[in-house]
């Protein structure tokens, strides 16, 4: 197991290009004229703010219109899953203007990257339509607040998946957003009266939320993975490849789950009797399409520069945000027991960062030339181990 991985959140390659098991290939080379991102610097980290503030920015309006859909008159859950990966077509267009891989590149094998493909797509599929579900049985404040259990789950599939470490700090994190999300269940009373959400359908939302939060997290660290073990490579084109061709997946599961269901006869029905008219009810699905994938482009980029579980740091962010957005746009009641949820999940969040803070400190102080403080230590015991064999070797010989 290399270094990149027994450290929490640290930052797996400097180069924008990197093999996934944290050593150069190469490969990755720098070529004259071409500029690489390194860590640390003020480019690199433009970057990272760009895409942390795309992700939420992305997922908090999406999640407020897809709700809005539910409130003016939309009913259904195929079409609410469809708008979370539908709108992957268009990252064709960025896709054509990236540069092209270049001739030298080792490609992967094509029949691994198409069961990433797949695979990662179909679980997507399942967990929008989970999402869907879940968005509709409960108010957006609550459905967003337990949504923030992800975190918890992503540290879990994370150690087992991506063998990062489990700090105090986030045990202490996993615990106050499961204690958060428990809280909201046992207060759960208030939002059952709620007259835009289905009344005796707030357990079953709420079980459906954990299901989906454990779900991505699932997806997340599997993105993470795939990466470093499949494509090993971390080029926006690749990202954009990965994202397009899963979300295409997931949009497959979404049309057959569409038709097979019977919803698509309602369509024409529930278009006609939405709030405002058609024209709202396009551009309501048009804009929730659109900000799922800025969000979900963000969060891959996060997981090629970071990691799963930063990009789902960045994620949470948005926890006190769409309570806020919830409470102004659709009047949802914002009682004591979600004010202290929140409050709850923020703190979890602050664990989390401050987990990363501690370990970038540690990092950027074991540095010796470009080696960690534990690659320093591997490589002085192999020194002092090849030192003790050249000795023994010599003794021998004499």
């Amino acid at each position: 197991m290399t270094h990149a991985q027994e450290i929490q959140l640290q930052v797996r390659g400097i180069p924008e290009q990197e093999c996934g098991n944290g050593e150069q290939d190469s490969r990755d080379e720098p070529k004259a004229g071409t500029r690489r991102l390194t860590k640390g610097s003020t480019r690199w980290w433009m970057t990272v703010v760009v895409d942390m503030l795309v992700v939420l920015c992305g997922g908090t309006v999406g999640t407020l219109l897809a709700r809005l859909y539910y409130n003016s008159g939309g009913k259904s859950k195929w079409v609410a899953t469809l708008t979370q990966s539908g709108g992957s077509p268009l990252l064709a267009i960025p896709l054509l203007l990236t540069p092209p891989h270049p001739a030298e590149e080792r490609q992967p094998a094509a029949s691994k990257v198409v069961a990433v493909y797949v695979g990662i797509g179909v679980l997507l599929g399942f967990d929008n339509l989970m999402y869907a579900y879940a968005l509709l049985y409960l108010p957006v404040s609550t459905f967003s607040l337990v949504a923030a259990t992800q975190l918890a789950f992503n540290a879990v599939t994370s150690r087992i998946i991506n063998a990062q470490r489990f700090t105090a700090l986030i045990a202490n994190s996993v615990v106050v957003l499961t204690f958060a999300a428990a809280l909201l269940g046992i207060g759960s009373s208030s939002d059952e009266t709620s007259s835009d959400v289905p009344r005796g359908k707030y357990a079953l939302g709420f079980v459906l939320t954990l299901a989906a939060s454990a779900c991505f997290a699932l997806v997340l660290s599997l993105f993470e993975v795939a990466f470093e073990k499949v494509i090993r490579a971390r080029t926006m084109r690749w990202v954009l490849k990965v994202q397009m061709f899963t979300n295409l997946v997931a949009t497959a599961v979404g049309v057959v789950g569409l038709f097979a269901s019977g919803e698509w006869r309602t369509l024409p029905g529930e278009m006609a009797a939405f709030k405002n008219g058609r024209a709202r009810y396009v551009l309501t699905l048009m804009g929730t399409a659109v900000c799922w994938q800025a969000a979900a482009v963000g969060t891959v980029r996060l997981i090629v520069r970071m990691s799963s579980l930063f990009a789902n740091v960045t994620g949470t962010v948005a926890l006190p945000l769409v309570p806020v957005f919830a409470v102004v746009l659709f009047g949802d009641r914002m009682t004591g027991i979600k004010a202290v949820a929140m409050l709850m999940a923020v703190w979890g969040f602050i664990s989390y960062v401050y987990q990363h803070y501690l370990d970038g400190r540690r990092a950027a102080s074991g540095k010796a030339g470009t080696e960690c403080c534990i690659c320093a230590a591997r490589t002085a015991g192999n020194r002092s181990t090849s030192a003790r064999s050249a000795q023994s070797y010599r003794s021998s010989r004499q």
